[in-house]
């Protein structure tokens, strides 16, 4: 099985008759040799053996060599014992250029791990034993075809097809690095893009042997010299107390030039390396700003520190203008994803580096990255001079893209030079959690309970209608265990709880149980439901991170009270928010909803009008939330 695209087998030894470059070379010095014994060796041509089976077809196909040639027969006496020599050096010659028979080579294959990689084999050409049983998820391909060396063996191989999960033999072939590995799905393995590695690997169907693969770590640096076998590292943990998913997004424009360019990447590897990178640690991926922003490697690629530092050092310097701004949009935008490995629940984080000072406006870049929860960090080196303050869009840009401004978030070394003790400080401030204030937005911080009138003037179809505005609402907000909540109840004279916020942790099962509540019918004691929902929904998360709301969704006037419970709501710090429909009292409204009322309280004649107002709740509670953070 030959790989496509790449031909790691030399094409001198594919031939089945003939080895035609080799042959020549050794029977012309077979000729100068007999000339010197005064035996004549005149133009040996193309040596061929079509039977490779047997020494004996090999011995008696001696005199195809020399058929025409040489007359022992009729030889000189002088001649003789050099021309009876003759079969017997062609036939060793013969038998060193032709190929082993299968599975003589190498012996028996190489036992590896199912982790094992293309750099562990330093080998141009190996056999190798992959062992059954691996988990797809858990390996780390790189590349389609021809496999960037971090890759896995055995990964690669049943993403190539030449292995099943089953396991078996391999071939591995060493070639040298290459740029831009593409991302390919192929039997149940989705390989990774890589920009760019020092050494590659492509893998065929490899030699049976006998040894068995056991899983268990064989040293596959080199063949087995009596001393005790390496064991493959097992993936690290990482710094269990440094749990962040951090993006470094370092300067490659002309700014900084190549040579600060490699200081640069120097110093991220230094704080990578503090940072404990592991499974359960902090993760880290890399963007390079200069004309256009391109992500280099993503939290899933490595999570260990050694192959962090190896895919650092293999980063090449781009140049062109300093558009940070667009590179930390990119980043914010793109490269926190799911897809691209971030963790639900661990703070957002990206580091920029600035040489001197960006090209473009990175005010909006920051104003993004907050909206996406993404806490932005600013490393700024050598600082415009006076002179130089003319050039910049914006003096004040390291204020205005940063999470927070209040020195947090900023960090200033004064060159590239002499950095390692600048390395534990911002690593400390990466690791402080509880000052990662952007990772928390309207979106995922908050606990809403809505409260649906079930009154008899509502009716059955216009209740579904109702039931259509608080999915809508409630499916905009990334609802799970670790984030958004939300409840509802119903109420007429009665309450009822339809659920609370620890009754379901996903938006599709929320937005299912919504859509199946029951329309009650009855009247209307909006006071009432109001204390219930306080005291039985809200009490039990009175401890909770998130910032509470009550959406009150009514279509009449309320037969008991509504401003003294809708002021006990808000002393207990519930933002409220009230909805009225048909023949909804505007002053019960404004009783019921938070200052300032106006943006707190809306109308709507008709049922089909709460559509308009699902996009003003929304705003209304992220720009509270927003509020509340300052």
């Amino acid at each position: 099985m030959e790989p496509a695209g790449e031909n790691p087998i030399p094409a001198e030894t594919k031939s089945e008759g003939c080895w035609i470059p080799m042959v020549e070379r050794i029977t012309n010095q077979l000729t100068g040799f007999l000339k010197i014994r005064g035996t004549r060796l005149p133009n040996p041509g193309c040596v061929c053996f079509r039977s490779r089976n047997s020494v004996s077809t090999r011995a008696r196909s001696w005199k195809v060599w020399f058929r025409g040639r040489v007359d022992l027969d009729r030889a000189a006496p002088s001649t003789t014992m050099s021309a009876a020599w003759i079969p017997v050096l062609c036939l060793g010659v013969c038998l060193l250029l032709l190929p082993e028979p299968a599975g003589s080579e190498g012996a028996v294959p190489i036992a590896i791990t199912c982790f094992t990689r293309g750099l562990d084999i330093r080998k141009e050409k190996a056999d190798v034993l992959c062992p059954g049983g691996c988990s797809l998820e858990e390996f780390s391909v790189f590349g389609n075809i021809v496999y960037a060396s971090v890759s896995s063996i055995c990964g690669a191989a049943i993403h190539r097809g030449v292995i099943s999960n089953s396991g078996g033999p391999v071939r591995i072939y060493s070639l040298p690095g290459r740029e831009n590995y593409s991302s390919v799905v192929a039997n149940g393995i989705q390989s990774q893009t890589l920009s760019r590695w020092s050494a590659s690997f492509t893998v065929t169907k490899g030699k049976s042997g006998t040894q068995e693969a056991t899983g268990q770590a064989v040293s596959t640096a080199r063949p087995s010299t009596g001393k005790r076998l390496k064991k493959t590292p097992e993936k690290k943990t990482g710094n269990k107390d440094c749990k962040a998913d951090i993006a470094f997004l370092i300067d490659g424009s002309f700014n900084i030039g190549q040579r600060r360019f490699n200081l640069q990447k120097n110093f991220v590897g230094k704080v990578a390396l503090m940072l404990g990178i592991g499974t359960e640690g902090p993760h880290v991926g890399l963007v390079q700003a200069s004309e256009h922003p391109k992500i280099e490697f993503y939290l899933k690629n490595f999570t260990s520190a050694k192959d962090v530092l190896f895919a650092i050092k293999e980063v090449g310097f781009r140049g062109g203008n300093s558009n940070t701004g667009k590179a930390l949009k990119h980043t914010a935008q793109k490269f926190f994803t799911a897809d691209a490995g971030v963790r639900r629940g661990i703070p957002k984080v990206v580091v920029v580096f600035i040489d001197g000072w960006p090209s473009d406006d990175i005010e909006e870049a920051g104003i993004v990255a907050r909206e996406f929860g993404v806490n932005v960090f600013i490393v700024s080196v050598a600082k415009p001079i006076p002179e130089e303050l003319g050039m910049v869009q914006d003096v004040a840009f390291v204020d205005k893209a940063v999470c927070r401004n209040n020195g947090f978030f900023s960090y200033h070394m004064p060159n590239w030079f002499g950095t390692t003790k600048y390395v534990k400080p911002l690593v400390q401030k990466l690791c402080t959690h509880e000052q990662m204030m952007c990772s928390k937005t309207c979106y995922n911080s908050v606990n809403i309970a809505f409260l649906i009138d079930g009154s008899s003037s509502v009716g059955d179809s216009n209740f579904r209608l109702m039931l259509e505005f608080v999915s809508n609402i409630a499916k905009t907000f990334e609802i799970s265990d670790i984030g958004a909540k939300i409840a509802a109840v119903q109420f007429t004279y009665d309450q009822r709880t339809e659920f609370t916020f620890t009754d379901y942790s996903t938006k599709e099962n929320v937005l299912a149980v919504i859509r199946n509540i029951r329309y009650m019918s009855g009247g209307t004691a909006t006071g009432d439901a109001i204390s219930f929902t306080v005291r039985n929904v809200f009490g039990p998360v009175r401890d909770s991170p998130n910032k509470n709301f009550l959406v009150i969704v009514t279509d009449g006037q309320s037969y008991d009270d509504v401003r003294g419970p809708a002021a006990a709501a808000h002393d207990a710090g519930i933002t409220i928010f009230s909805v009225g429909v048909a023949w909804a009292p505007l002053d019960d409204l404004k009783d019921m909803a938070s200052k300032p009322k106006e943006s707190h309280a809306f109308f709507t004649r008709e049922f089909t009008g709460l559509e308009p107002i699902v996009s003003d709740v929304i705003r209304g509670i992220c720009r509270d939330f927003l509020e509340s953070q300052q």
